[in-house]
């Protein structure tokens, strides 16, 4: 049976206030896509809120957390898939109140209030991994705040923001503190605050269990409100590793999502203290993971090159060939497994893009490193359960009926 291509349209409710009902429209931009919130045309119900939805987290950094009975008709977006929501989508003339309604109100728990008479803007990507939420994105000049109301509707989570560029405060306690690019600042999602870019900026927010966080670092309370400098070594690796993650996109297997959202907490914890055994372990996972993130990234640039190879890999990186197969043994997988699979799926992406129409499937195999054609055909019919023009034709058969 061809393997689905077409983009298909997925209705949920988010979390509404008490008097206005708000449908968005999540499409699925086919294999290994983003579900984006299209919300040019969102029509306003004034029913009661629906019983069929909630939040999974609600804190001031919700990645989306929403929960459908299927049952009734609607549908969850693909567990660990990315979403995405930008004011783009909104009508100009409504985006600062459309972002406060669906974002402050739906996804967090923000009062928003913009600074100076720039265009309002701001865009994120959410990520729900288990135990572990992450917005990534930017947004214009503007005051968020969470207010005691606001906060006592929170779950007890711990925030990390991470700035990439801008000028930041973030107040906390009475207590305010410049963020500068490449630091972080921790804060509480049940206490009032109030994160504040002074200018068009990017962030990167995480929301870890305090449980978790009190286990690992024990006194991490007495970090709240203070700057994590741009030098502390795990704060950067975090960011490398959630930048890496925002480019790879789904993440279908739930145990590489464990995987994943065990990595971030040690490195969160290396970066706001941790101390002891537990920071010597984690430190070592935290280093063994970044390095195969690495060198995974590394391939994934160099997917089309036939002269790809084990060898040259470890080379770039200054490690054995050993030790560069004992990082992928350790991960379930081994080098040339991981090479295949990154083969198929980007000529599957191209198969299904209308922007490589001109190419032929042979061309395609070749862009994506196969210099046997009978053998792409082959093993991409055993992966995929149909043939790379079947693909292409069911792909382009949808294209046709969307436009």
């Amino acid at each position: 049976m061809p393997a689905r291509t077409s983009a298909t349209t997925i209705r949920f409710a988010i979390m509404p206030t008490p008097f206005i009902r708000k449908w968005m429209q999540v499409r699925h931009l086919g294999a290994g896509g983003l579900h984006r919130l299209d919300c040019a045309a969102l029509p306003i119900r004034t029913t009661r809120q629906p019983e069929d939805c909630s939040n999974r987290i609600r804190s001031s950094v919700d990645p989306i957390g929403t929960t459908i009975d299927r049952r009734r008709g609607y549908l969850n977006p693909a567990p660990f898939r990315p979403v995405h929501i930008s004011t783009l989508a909104f009508p100009q003339d409504k985006r600062l109140a459309m972002w406060r309604e669906i974002y402050g109100r739906n996804i967090g728990n923000f009062d928003i209030e913009p600074i100076g008479n720039m265009p309002f803007h701001a865009d994120v990507t959410f990520h729900a991994l288990p135990g572990v939420g992450i917005a990534v994105g930017s947004r214009s000049a503007a005051h968020y705040r969470v207010t005691r109301a606001l906060a006592s509707r929170s779950r007890d989570t711990i925030v990390l923001s991470m700035l990439r560029s801008g000028s930041a405060t973030v107040t906390q306690f009475g207590k305010e503190t410049a963020i500068g690019v490449g630091s972080a600042c921790l804060l509480t999602s049940t206490d009032a605050s109030t994160s504040t870019l002074h200018t068009r900026g990017s962030f990167i927010t995480l929301a870890l269990p305090r449980t978790l966080i009190a286990a690992i670092v024990p006194d991490f309370s007495s970090r709240l409100g203070q700057s994590i400098p741009a030098g502390n070594r795990a704060l950067r690796l975090l960011g490398r590793y959630v930048e890496l993650l925002q480019s790879s996109g789904d993440l279908v297997s739930p145990r590489l999502a464990d995987s994943v959202s065990a990595h971030i907490m040690d490195l969160a914890a290396l970066a706001v203290g941790a101390r002891g055994d537990r920071a010597d372990a984690a430190r070592r996972r935290s280093e063994e993971d970044v390095r195969l993130s690495a060198i995974r990234s590394d391939i994934i640039l160099a997917l089309g090159r036939h002269d790809l190879s084990a060898g040259t890999i470890a080379a770039n990186h200054g490690i054995s060939q050993r030790q560069l197969r004992r990082l992928f043994e350790q991960a379930g997988s081994s080098f040339s497994a991981f090479v295949l699979a990154q083969r198929l799926a980007k000529a599957l992406r191209m198969l299904t893009d209308r922007r490589y129409d001109r190419l032929s499937i042979t061309q395609i195999a070749y862009e994506a490193g196969f210099s046997d054609l009978s053998y792409f055909n082959r093993t991409f019919r055993r992966v995929n359960g149909a043939t790379p023009s079947d693909v292409r034709k069911a792909a382009m058969s949808a294209s046709d009926i969307e436009r």
